[in-house]
């Protein structure tokens, strides 16, 4: 660390130290860092606070404390020669796998930040950091570990493959969900980040929810953004509120949804829909733990927890340059992978059956069950839409069927692909050929997409907002299809 960067931190130190020694006395903390200057702040600032420090220059030191010490936590940095952070972080959880352990690093290794998140890291610090930060994650990563009712005791049969186990509002028996099921409550311990992806129908929603219900937050408010259904002028104020008189129709002072998300958490789903605007007020949100609303030059504090989602590759929409970098990484602390429902196909039965029983009762009708005829025609099913697209069917089908069993004529499944051959206007669809080689599906989608793009615009001599209609998009979507095939 740069002698500024600790001279700033020095200059924090000298707030009053809120201590509390009785109880901090037991508590080991294990500081790593092979910066002195840095080592030696970290340990006199902890000792104020009341704890026992015990500082190491390096990650082959720090294991050999650790092994003769009572230690309650460790702080490291991420860089350091021989041992990394994120190596020592990895031995540490061999032998001490509930040990917190927190990282410290610079923007430039965020991407290590963000893998030591993903082998278990409690939290990280970005240099240069806030002595109040510092705190509130020694709080919360104590308090956690001193306390086996933070964590969330997973069912042993929630191990054991083909048994029926549910988490929060889910329900599954596949192994693809029961890895999910029991990452989840382990994620909701933390008060990290949370970027949930995976394609649209696969339950992002409730995967939050669970994040949220299943972790310390339990019992405040989970506010749900949808970022690509509000309009773009409204986006802001709907997030951030706004001041009385700060454009025309505000009549009166508005609470935004990071207010009224105030000690919880808050939900962005489709947050690649984020306009680059917004994207750098939620960038000093998730920073600051602060905003301003729109029209007000008052910032507000604000704790809450964000979890993000996306069926877009966020990567790539960085590389492209729709979405900031910085950004990202905030977001992606920790990732969780919604699997398709075709990676489930074992919860395709267990689904059915859940679907049915919940609109045979909101509908009122008496259903015995499904025949086995049409649950062999959905597990040959594709599936395009997941779990959503399953319960569509399942609920029109409980509507429309003339008889308490469900069959395969039920389901209208063959009518959906027959729909599939002609779009609006009457206009055919080419049958799909393979060719006995294979092929790339994303390739010859990308191609097709980018032809009917030129095509659009050469129909509107260039008129893009034109273009954009005459596909059926709205122009954010289209401008961004434009930027993805530089047309």
């Amino acid at each position: 660390m740069d002698q500024n960067s600790v001279e700033l931190l020095y200059s924090q130190s000298g707030e009053d130290i809120n201590s509390e020694n009785d109880s901090r006395a037991d508590r080991g903390i294990l500081v790593v860092d092979d910066d002195e200057s840095l080592r030696e702040f970290l340990e006199i600032l902890l000792v104020k606070e009341g704890y026992r420090v015990y500082p190491a220059e390096s990650g082959e030191k720090a294991l050999n404390i650790l092994e003769s010490n009572n230690i309650s936590m460790v702080i490291s940095d991420i860089r350091m020669p021989g041992m990394d952070g994120v190596s020592l972080l990895k031995a540490i959880k061999t032998k001490r796998p509930e040990l917190p352990v927190v990282l410290i690093t610079a923007f430039a290794s965020m991407d290590s930040a963000v893998s030591a998140m993903k082998e278990g890291a409690w939290d990280y610090l970005t240099k240069p950091f806030r002595i109040e930060e510092l705190r509130e994650i020694l709080e919360k990563a104590l308090a956690a570990a001193s306390s086996s009712s933070r964590s969330v005791d997973i069912p042993e049969a929630t191990h054991q493959e083909g048994r029926v186990h549910t988490l929060d509002q889910m329900v599954a028996r596949s192994p693809a969900m029961l890895k999910l099921f029991q990452i989840i409550p382990r994620v909701a311990a933390t008060s990290s980040s949370v970027l949930i992806t995976g394609e649209t129908g696969t339950g992002k929603e409730l995967a939050a929810r669970a994040v949220h219900n299943l972790g310390p937050r339990k019992d405040k408010p989970f506010v749900v953004v949808n970022c690509g259904g509000i309009p773009e002028n409204l986006l802001e104020s709907e997030l951030f509120g706004h001041a009385r008189g700060a454009f025309t129709g505000a009549a009166q002072e508005k609470k935004g949804l990071f207010a009224m998300a105030h000690t919880g958490t808050i939900f962005l789903d489709e947050i690649g829909e984020l306009p680059m605007l917004l994207q750098v007020k939620l960038l000093r949100v998730a920073q600051q733990k602060a905003f301003t609303p729109v029209g007000s030059t008052t910032p507000i504090e604000v704790d809450v927890r964000i979890i993000a989602a996306t069926n877009r590759d966020l990567e790539q929409e960085v590389m492209d340059g729709n979405f900031r970098e910085d950004l990202f990484y905030r977001l992606n602390v920790i990732q969780i992978k919604m699997p398709s429902l075709r990676e489930r196909p074992e919860d395709i039965p267990l689904l059915v059956q859940y679907f049915l029983d919940k609109y045979s009762r909101e509908q009122g009708r008496e259903m015995q069950g499904i025949s086995s005829f049409a649950i062999e025609a959905l597990m040959k099913y594709h599936f395009p839409g997941n779990v959503r697209e399953l319960e569509n069917i399942i609920e029109r089908s409980v509507a429309l069927s003339t008889s308490n069993l469900l069959l395969p004529e039920s389901l209208s499944l063959a009518k959906f692909k027959e729909e599939k051959q002609t779009v609006e206007g009457g206009q055919e669809v080419l049958p799909a050929f393979i060719p006995d080689e294979g092929m790339v599906l994303d390739d010859m989608l990308n191609s097709i997409e980018k032809e009917y793009l030129k095509a659009a615009l050469e129909k509107t001599n260039g008129r893009k907002t034109d273009a954009a209609a005459l596909l059926g998009m709205n122009f954010r979507s289209f401008r961004y299809r434009l930027s993805k095939y530089g047309l």
